[in-house]
C-alpha cells in the first residue's frame, strides 16, 4: 500500500493528530479509519522517535521539518503537530 498524500495538510496553522508506532519494521505512514498512523524504526528514547516522525511527516507533506512543531504528546504515542 502506498503512503497517503498529505500535501493538503501543509497550510500554516493546521494541526495534525497522529498515532505513532516506534520500533516498526520500516518507516511508513498509513491512514486507518481517518487516523494518520506513523511507523518509525527508531526507539522512543531521547526524542529520537519524535525527530524521526517529524522528518517523515514533513517529507510526505512537502515541507521543511523545521516548519512542523510538536505541540502535544512528546512522551505519548498520540501526538499533535502544527504547521508553522
Amino acid at each position: 500500500m502506498a503512503d497517503p498524500d498529505l500535501t493538503h495538510l501543509a497550510q500554516v496553522g493546521t494541526e495534525i493528530a497522529i498515532r505513532v508506532t516506534p520500533k516498526a519494521s520500516r518507516n511508513r505512514i498509513t491512514l486507518e479509519d481517518d487516523q494518520i498512523r506513523v511507523y518509525v524504526t527508531v526507539l522512543p528514547e531521547d526524542g529520537k522517535a519524535n525527530a524521526a516522525v517529524q522528518k517523515l511527516l514533513a517529507k510526505h507533506m512537502g515541507l521543511a521539518k523545521s516548519r512542523l512543531a510538536l505541540i502535544r504528546g512528546a512522551t505519548s504515542r498520540d501526538k499533535v503537530f502544527r504547521v508553522d
